[in-house]
This record gives C-alpha cells, structure tokens and sequence, in this order.
C-alpha cells in the first residue's frame, strides 16, 4: 500500500476512534484521565482467564522456589494495597471479578506483565533486575496499576478499531482467533518488540508509573527504590542503545526517571513501612 494512502486510512480510523469516543469514552477512575474503552470489563475479564490459562500451559512454570515465593509473597501484598486504596476511593466495583494470580515462567526476556483481574507473570530474567522484595514491588506496582486503569482494554480498543474494522472482541476471538491472540498478547506486553506493536503509549506508561508508586507505599516498600530499579533496568536492557524518545512510545529512561522524582513527594504520603 503507498505511502500516503496508510497515512489517510490511519486518519480516517483516527477520525473514526474521535467520534466514537465522544459518546464512548470513560475515565481511568483513579486519576481522571479520560480514555476510549469500547469492550464491556466481563468480555475482558472472561478473555484474560483464557488467555492467561493458555500462556500458563504454553511456557515453563519456574522451579525456583525462592523466586516464586518472592513474586508471591510481594503480589500479595500489592493486591492488598490496590484493594485498600480502592475501598479508600470509594472504587470497589473496578475490582469486580478479578481472581488474583502472581506466577513466574522460564525466560531470557526482561519481563513482566498483568492482565484484567490481576493476571500477572513475572519472566525469570527480570528478578535478577529487581534483585529484591523492593525491585519486585517497583515492577508489581507498575504493572498492576496498567491493569487496574484498563489500559489493556485502551489498546485492544485502539488496535481492533485499526486492525479488524470495530469487530467485538468476542465475535473476533471466534472467526480471527490466531490475529485476535496476537493483538491480546501484545496489547499486554506479552512478546511485544520495538517496530511491530508496543504494548502502551508514553501517557499510560507515566500513569502506570504514578499509580504504581502509590500501590507499592501502601504495601510497605519504600517508593524510593523505583529509581535505583529503573537505573539498573536501562543497563539491563541497554539503555544507551534504546531508540530516541520520539520512535518510542515510551517515556526515555531519564525522562521517566525525572517524573518519579516529582511524583515522590505524593507517593511518600501513602508510604507505610511494614
């Protein structure tokens, strides 16, 4: 297809999405941020016990125990938090239906994730990263809160508007269930790569970043360790060699870095140490 004519077709569908979310858009409860999210939270919520269930029984369950009880024992803790913080906003109903798991699987990718109701994996490869209860919480926090915003449904909005003309999630499950898997996945992080779909753009990243301070203080862990965590994951990951911020959606790691900093301030009010 030229050029231009992918250019105009995202332009329509951009047009498309604007007018859709006029009568369509909802607010992320916990900061205020409106968002279009067109698929209803039980086709969500139905969709990530599937998907979930079948990552699960695709890849290797670590075997070590000290790393499963650590990803645990701090989910635990973290989903008490986010509990706590919701009964505290008077938002309860956005917790409808999650049933909580905290899981570690065999893999060299730097990773980690949480689908709708709490669905989280942890890669083996990030706890070296984390190095601690702390770095744990930091990745924890961050990922649960992309959940508890519902930035998943955001992208899979966003994607499936561009991608499968609109078609319900459901109905695109049964007649493109390889596509429709595909575009899940990576609208969670789950196998993304830089030049094919990133799981979230620069504002959700920086709201997950916020929320996710929040939920780790009310947890016990001092919010402080997130910088000393993203240091070391852009040496991890090689920082130096990351695209420029602007073929990125996400936030440059300095630039990240920066915001938590500001935001400490907020976060250390909520800090209670265990």
């Amino acid at each position: 297809m030229p050029r231009h004519s992918l250019r105009n077709t995202r332009d329509l569908v951009a047009g498309l999405l604007v007018l859709m979310c006029v009568g369509s858009c909802s607010t992320v409860a916990l900061t205020g941020r409106k968002q279009m999210n067109l698929i209803p939270d039980s086709e969500m919520l139905s969709t990530s016990t599937q998907q979930y269930d079948q990552f699960m029984k695709a890849n290797q369950v670590s075997t070590n125990a000290a790393d499963v009880d650590r990803v645990k024992r701090v989910g635990a803790r973290i989903q008490a938090a986010v509990e706590q913080y919701a009964r505290d906003n008077n938002r309860t109903k956005d917790l409808s239906g999650y049933a909580w798991e905290f899981n570690v699987v065999e893999s060299k990718e730097v990773n980690a994730w949480c689908m709708p109701g709490g669905k989280v994996v942890f890669y083996s490869a990030i706890l070296p990263v984390c190095q601690d209860d702390n770095g744990v919480a930091v990745v924890m926090g961050h990922e649960v809160a992309h959940a508890v915003a519902k930035h998943g449904a955001e992208r899979m909005t966003e994607q499936m508007a561009v991608q499968m003309g609109g078609t319900a999630l459901g109905a695109a499950l049964s007649t493109k269930p390889q596509q429709t898997q595909q575009l899940w996945m990576s609208a969670f992080g789950a196998g993304a790569q830089y030049g094919v779909l990133l799981p979230f753009g620069r504002g959700q990243e920086s709201e997950a970043d916020h929320l996710g301070l929040i939920f780790m203080s009310m947890a016990g862990y001092d919010p402080h360790n997130a910088v000393a965590f993203w240091q070391r994951m852009s040496q991890a990951t090689g920082g130096a060699e990351k695209p420029p911020e602007f073929m990125s959606t996400h936030p440059a790691d300095e630039h990240r870095i920066k915001d938590i900093e500001k935001e400490m301030p907020e976060a250390l009010k909520y800090y209670k140490p265990h």
